[in-house]
């Protein structure tokens, strides 16, 4: 039974580290403590309770978990401090330790964090944790369709991952691939419609994989999604190139609402590398399905992932990747340095890249994504595109995305806090100083 009450004029801070889905999964918690009566700290303000969500994807994101949750402690010392997420599931016992830390909640456990909060208010002296949770078979799949602070809502749809790529510890951090039902997920996408909202970014660890839980298909979800009235934009947020299928991206390109929009995992352009990563596809089949969406879709925006300096990756299988990069199609390249993570099988690989060299490698490759996005943008100036625009503070300029995700940013004296979450018409116009957008005016 939780006691509502216990929780009435409460006070909430919260920090997420990593992925969008993270991110989804906080405003969720955010939302469902505001529901029982908590709002959030605003800054400077004590809180009551904190709540850090964490990442474990290399060694660095281990030490801006950690970082955070002495930032929390510190900026809230008699706050109860939550710890979650993947970090707190790989390394619970470690959680516990940090002084301050109160209740630590490993993935399975998280989708029952009020129930467990609850339970633990009151319960515990300040700097013993009540709970270290942290179950090995995760299961439980936690609902999530928020938009924080965002225009955009982020909805959930799938958890975990059957894949087991040598240099990754999320199947241990989240558990194996697991979904709800299209219906389900109908509902929330309803009840998003309900709220007013407009558009909806898929999360989810390996969403491609829907469908492992209810027999069902991700293109089946594709379907029943675009069907809902009122939601103007749907996004993919990552799908892996192996299970992008054709009749997906088909109906991407004549559906009335998905967005011209794919973010890919790459990894390596390699095979050398792929194999050596446990990839389930080589750089053929890689480079087929940019040409497929550029076919049917020339306008796409196509993000990829890059790692570099993984074991194996000599020079010249690096030279193969940024050669193959450089004659794709694509429009922006996420690179992160690989990062050697305990009890992954990654390590046996005896050629190991060295930190200069993969600050090298990451360095050139950036600047080609940087060559990428400013000729794609470019290509754009002086047409006429749709906006949807995000709230901005007062005297600040207003900023949104095309349907093909291009960043746009509307002058501070044009910006009227009106057009937040509305669909505008505008006309492109030049760069931004920092490059990172382009100019408007309305239409």
């Amino acid at each position: 039974m939780i006691d509502t009450a216990a929780f009435q004029g409460k006070t909430a801070a919260y920090f997420t580290l990593g992925c969008k889905l993270n991110f989804s999964e906080t405003s969720t918690f955010g939302k469902m403590l505001h529901e029982m009566g908590v709002r959030t700290a605003q800054k400077g303000e004590q809180a009551d309770i904190c709540l850090i969500n964490t990442c474990s994807v290399t060694e660095v994101a281990d030490h801006k978990c950690r970082q955070a949750i002495h930032r929390m402690v510190r900026n809230h010392p008699h706050a109860f401090v939550v710890v979650t997420g993947c970090y707190a599931q790989l390394e619970a016992e470690a959680v516990a330790k940090i002084e301050g830390v109160d209740l630590v909640l490993g993935s399975d456990e998280k989708a029952n964090l009020i129930q467990y909060l609850s339970e633990a208010w009151g319960g515990t002296v300040k700097g013993t944790p009540y709970y270290i949770k942290k179950t090995k078979d995760i299961k439980t799949f936690a609902p999530s369709c928020s938009r924080g602070n965002r225009t955009r809502y982020f909805l959930k749809v799938q958890d975990g991952c059957d894949y087991f790529c040598t240099y990754c510890t999320i199947p241990y951090a989240r558990g194996f691939s697991r979904n709800p039902s299209i219906d389900s997920l109908v509902a929330q996408a309803e009840q998003t419609v309900r709220e007013g909202g407009k558009e909806i970014v898929l999360t989810g660890v390996n969403i491609g994989d829907f469908g492992k839980t209810t027999g069902e298909r991700f293109i089946d979800l594709v379907k029943a999604l675009d069907a809902v009235e009122g939601i103007s934009r749907y996004r993919i947020s990552s799908l892996e190139p192996d299970l992008l299928s054709d009749e997906l991206i088909a109906y991407c390109a004549e559906s009335r609402a998905f967005m011209p929009h794919f973010h890919i995992p790459l990894q390596s352009g390699s095979d050398t590398v792929l194999k050596l990563m446990h990839r389930h596809y080589d750089s053929q089949l890689f480079a087929d399905k940019i040409h497929r969406i550029k076919q049917l879709m020339p306008d796409a925006f196509i993000g990829v992932d890059v790692m570099v300096g993984c074991r194996g990756e000599t020079p010249e299988c690096f030279e193969e990747t940024y050669s193959f990069l450089e004659g794709l199609d694509v429009t922006q390249l996420h690179v992160f340095p690989y990062s050697e993570r305990p009890g992954t099988s990654a390590l046996s690989i005896p050629y190991v890249v060295n930190d200069k060299d993969k600050k090298l490698r990451s360095k050139r490759l950036l600047a080609l994504s940087d060559e990428k996005t400013e000729a794609f943008y470019r290509s754009y100036i002086g047409q006429e595109a749709e906006v949807l625009f995000e709230k901005a503070p007062r005297g600040r300029a207003m900023h949104g995305f095309t349907r093909n995700y291009i960043r746009v940013e509307l002058p501070a004296q044009q910006a009227d806090p009106q057009l937040d979450n509305q669909l505008v018409r505008v006309r492109l116009g030049e760069l931004t100083a920092d490059k990172q957008a382009l100019r408007v005016e309305l239409i």
